[in-house]
């Protein structure tokens, strides 16, 4: 089977330089003009015979020099004279020293030489494919092949992959073999729901009518476990064709997918962003760690030049007469988890709307699961999201509360149906009234409308010396793409008291709470930390809270578990959780809304957002109970 041949740039550079100081001898006089009309295209200062004596145009040697160089034509050449002339008789043999500059500056030098013969008024060169290589022989041509180096993987920080090779097959359709497409796509919507995969077949009509009938149209990569499910139901579809292949992959098809990125081969986009870096057939990271680190991971492939001849038959024949040895990839260390990434995973699993969950690592900030859901590979909401808190946020304004002195956990703090301030009225959910109670009583109970009355107190400066003591906004790098969030100014008193609860125009994303949560359970914000290896520039050492608040909020996170807007987790097995619950507003004339719960059990912390999902302990504190409860077994 043919290879595909690879484009290169055009340039020939003859160099002669340090001829002048040959002797003026009649051999070495003619393998000049011959390296100068090489050079210049013009070989008509060159007498030429076959090595069988035949007389041949220089016009004819000239193509014949310029056929053999295949996949080498437009690279840069450099010839030079490496000796005097071997004279015996008639006879003469010149050594030259031949340099091609290889795509990537990659050099290949060797040695050849050319032969004479001296007629009767001049010496004549035997023209023979020898003189551009020693093995080249009639017929054949250079060719570059790539030599792929070996991909580093994602490592965990114990040095255990997270990512290896692993079998796939890649179920497409052929157009010149379907027969029914309506019935086709039907059967082949009901295959992959079978095995939970969702794989867009809306644009297939389009697609088939737009293809060449031999097209391999791709639908969807299955790992060899999940395509062995439905094998014998895809396979007898007439219209479906089936490439296998080996890809970088993780444990299992959702683990940490937009996280981790993928590895496929490269794209028509790829190639035209990078035509200097990628050629066809190479495997390029695509999102996520592999996306970024794409270049360490993939390494510098190695460039192989063969000498190819087309049998009879049609077949190829390559013998190799270089190669440039590829350097391999080099590894990118995590601090993912394992057990904890597959029971976030898990607890995403059966939730139908977006869906992001982040876990810490209390004691040092490491980075224990990035999950997403339903579509595991999509954005990386996780830690890019830039949405409203809700009140989740009541957290950081209840420790800017308690830190100021003003606040207790006891001081009365009236919690009505509404609250209006300057002309804005603020609710409860389902309208609820507490009355005057301790403000401990309104954190866990989450009532908004005693916020909007201690708002006032709290400032907007101290809501936003809270917020940075807590990392929000923070300039922290965890070596990849990460929102810390952005805290509303509060300008104005409505903007303040919205703030306070967390609405108005601070936004955050589920790691920058899951960071601020650590934070308190720690007694100190430490930033983040996800790439080990290359490490991001360190941040900030971790700054100390106040404890005498952080006591009190605790208790009253705990409270929010026992008796509060978060009771169903009281059943959770281990250590006491300790948590706030969140119903984020986003839209003006919406009443739908983002489910939040942001908490911590023993060394784990943790931010679970659903969007569009309701009250916090509707969405968000279930899929908490999934998690902590897979994570106790």
């Amino acid at each position: 089977m043919r290879r595909a041949t690879i484009g290169l740039t055009t340039l020939l550079v003859l160099v002669t330089s340090g001829l002048a100081g040959c002797s003026e001898d009649e051999p070495q006089d003619t393998v000049v003009d011959f390296l100068n009309g090489w050079k210049n295209g013009d070989l008509s200062k060159v007498g030429f015979l076959t090595a069988a004596g035949q007389k041949i145009a220089a016009t004819e040697v000239l193509t014949g020099i310029t056929s053999f160089y295949g996949d080498l034509k437009d690279q840069p050449l450099d010839v030079a004279v490496a000796g005097d002339a071997k004279v015996t008789g008639d006879d003469s043999t010149t050594p030259i020293d031949v340099k091609w500059t290889l795509p990537g500056n990659v050099t290949w030098a060797y040695r050849s030489a050319v032969r004479m013969t001296k007629g009767k008024d001049a010496w004549q060169v035997i023209w023979e494919p020898a003189v551009l290589q020693p093995d080249l022989q009639p017929g054949e041509k250079f060719r570059l092949r790539r030599v792929a180096a070996q991909r580093g993987t994602i490592l965990d920080a114990t040095g255990k992959a997270l990512v290896g090779p692993q079998e796939v097959v890649v179920v497409g359709v052929s157009p010149e073999k379907i027969k029914d497409l309506p019935s086709l796509t039907t059967s082949l919507a009901a295959a992959f729901k079978k095995i939970a995969v969702d794989v867009d077949l809306a644009t297939l009509k389009a697609r088939v009518a737009k293809a060449d009938d031999g097209a391999f149209l791709d639908l969807v990569s299955l790992r060899r476990a999940d395509y062995n499910k439905i094998r014998d139901i895809v396979r007898p579809l007439p219209g479906t064709v089936f490439r296998e292949e080996t890809r970088q992959l993780a444990p299992t098809r959702v683990f940490a997918r937009a996280l981790l990125g993928s590895v496929e081969p490269a794209t028509k986009d790829d190639l035209d962003t990078r035509p200097d870096e990628l050629a066809v057939g190479d495997q390029v990271g695509h999102g996520g760690l592999q996306g970024k680190y794409d270049k360490q991971l993939r390494g510098v492939p190695g460039l192989a030049v063969v000498i190819s001849a087309e049998a009879a038959d049609e077949s190829v024949e390559e013998s190799p007469v270089f190669t440039s040895k590829p350097v391999d990839g080099t590894s990118v260390k995590i601090t993912l988890d394992t057990a904890t990434q597959n029971a976030a995973d898990q607890a995403l699993a059966i939730q139908k709307q977006p869906s992001s969950l982040v876990a810490l690592r209390v004691s040092d900030g490491a980075v224990l699961a990035v999950a997403n859901g339903p579509d595991p590979g999509g954005v990386n909401t996780a830690l890019t999201g830039q949405v409203p808190p809700g009140s989740t946020y009541k957290m950081i304004s209840a420790y800017g509360l308690l830190a100021s002195k003003k606040v207790t956990a006891d001081t009365v703090a009236d919690c009505p149906k509404t609250r209006t301030v300057d002309g804005r009225t603020f609710k409860n959910s389902h309208d609820e009234a507490l009355g005057k109670v301790p403000f401990h009583v309104d954190f866990a109970k989450s009532c908004n409308t005693a916020f909007v009355g201690l708002s006032p107190t709290l400032g907007a400066d101290g809501l936003a010396s809270a917020s940075s003591a807590l990392g929000i906004g923070g300039g922290w790098d965890i070596g990849l793409d990460a929102y810390t969030g952005k805290v509303s100014p509060g300008a104005t008193p409505t903007e303040l008291a919205a703030a306070t609860f967390g609405q108005g125009s601070t936004a955050v994303s589920p790691i920058a709470m899951a960071a601020a949560t650590a934070a308190v359970a720690k007694g100190a914000f430490q930033a983040p930390k996800l790439v080990l290896d290359p490490a991001p520039a360190a941040g900030a050492a971790p700054g100390a809270l106040d404890a005498a608040a952080l006591d009190a909020l605790r208790s009253m996170m705990r409270e929010v578990v026992t008796s509060g807007t978060g009771t169903a987790l009281k059943s959770v097995p281990g250590k006491p959780v300790y948590g706030k619950t969140g119903t984020a507003e986003f839209a003006d004339d919406s009443e739908e809304t983002h489910s939040w719960f942001i908490g911590y059990q023993g060394d784990v912390a943790f931010a679970v957002m659903v969007q569009k999902g309701g009250a916090g302990s509707e969405a968000a504190v279930p899929i908490v109970k999934r998690f902590l409860t897979t994570l106790a077994k």
